[in-house]
């Protein structure tokens, strides 16, 4: 019996066994492109800091040696961050867990972006003023600490959650698109909630970010 090709469908490539559809190659590469870049410059920004960059600090840490390690670490993650949806997106193994990742990385980043963009408007209206953590900083701006967040470091997040959402989704199996998208969209509502929750005090410490 002569085998049967499953169709091209406009946009992806026939799915491999599981069903999974694989996005044409201009089509995942372009985002995953998108996606890296977005996140490599989120890492040059951290990495700014791990140099001993000081413009645009939000006060004086208590130690520079462990601020810009602090940095560095969180370069290196995101940097990571920035590499894999341009190596996942050709590599069958990784390509496959792409679902799994996608949805992870959109939950995580959007729920960062909503719980802290929340606790920072809460802060700058003079509802729940932010607080640092003492063991980093010897003295900071509280106002400037909270616009620098709500102005650049979330939207970062909120974006990256969003982009990680879109690229996620085009390697889900058709039947399960509703589900993962609900699915995720849930996550983010439940953790946002006892996020800013936490940041409240309201209930135990559950910290994002």
């Amino acid at each position: 019996m002569p085998r049967v090709v499953p169709a091209r469908v406009r946009g992806q490539e026939p799915p491999v066994p599981d069903g999974t559809p694989v996005p044409l190659a201009g089509t995942g590469r372009r985002l995953a492109w998108v996606l890296g870049l977005w996140a490599f410059a989120y890492a040059c920004y951290r990495a700014y800091y791990a140099a001993g960059g000081t413009f645009g600090m939000i006060g004086e840490p208590l130690s520079d040696v462990e601020f810009r390690v602090i940095n560095a670490v969180g370069a290196a993650i995101i940097l990571v961050a920035a590499v894999l949806p341009v190596v996942a997106v050709r590599v069958p193994g990784l390509r496959r867990a792409l679902p799994v990742l996608g949805w992870l990385a959109a939950v995580g980043c959007c729920t960062h972006a909503l719980v802290n963009s929340t606790l920072r408007v809460l802060s700058l209206t003079g509802v729940h003023p932010t607080m640092l953590p003492s063991d980093v900083w010897r003295w900071y701006d509280r106002h400037v600490a909270d616009l620098q967040d709500l102005l650049l470091n979330e939207p970062w997040f909120l974006v990256e959650g969003l982009l990680w959402a879109a690229f996620g989704y085009m390697f889900v199996a058709a039947s399960r698109r509703r589900a993962w998208v609900l699915s995720a969209a849930a996550a983010c509502l439940a953790l946002t909630v006892v996020g800013v929750l936490s940041g409240l005090d309201v209930i135990g410490s559950f910290r994002i970010g």
